[in-house]
């Protein structure tokens, strides 16, 4: 097996342990030492208790790997002065991760933020204007 697919099978496990059960920090730390990461996986976690990743999809390449998934919550914690709002969601996301040595080094991710209020009833959805 080569480094990308072990960087590769190394994301799956982190999905795999994580998704739909409590992420704590002390979990968190055996895949990684990015405070930033740290940060926004437990942001997630205190507004969406438990959420799940669901992958759609992951390549991997070197030390990089690429997942575009979609993350299925309850919203249930406050979450940027937003209150709970009991709804559910299940929002596409990206994310690319760079792997050395089995952890976690560096994180971006990308999300569709007006679908995402959209679900938490926050934005109305966009209605199609033709001229007559």
């Amino acid at each position: 097996m080569n480094q990308a697919e072990k960087n590769k099978q190394f994301m799956i496990d982190f999905y795999k342990l994580g998704s739909g059960q409590e992420k704590t920090e002390e979990m968190l730390r055996q895949y990684t030492n990015n405070e930033r990461y740290i940060g926004h996986v437990m942001f997630m976690e205190k507004a969406f208790p438990e959420y799940q990743l669901v992958p759609d999809e992951i390549i991997a390449e070197g030390d990089k790997v690429f997942v575009r998934a979609r993350v299925v919550a309850k919203h249930k914690g406050e979450v940027d002065g937003i209150p709970p709002t009991f709804k559910d969601i299940n929002v596409p996301f990206a994310i690319g991760y760079r792997i050395e040595e089995n952890m976690i080094v560096d994180f971006w991710t990308i999300s569709d933020q007006m679908e995402f209020l959209e679900q938490l009833g926050m934005a109305r959805e966009q209605v199609e204007v033709r001229p007559e």
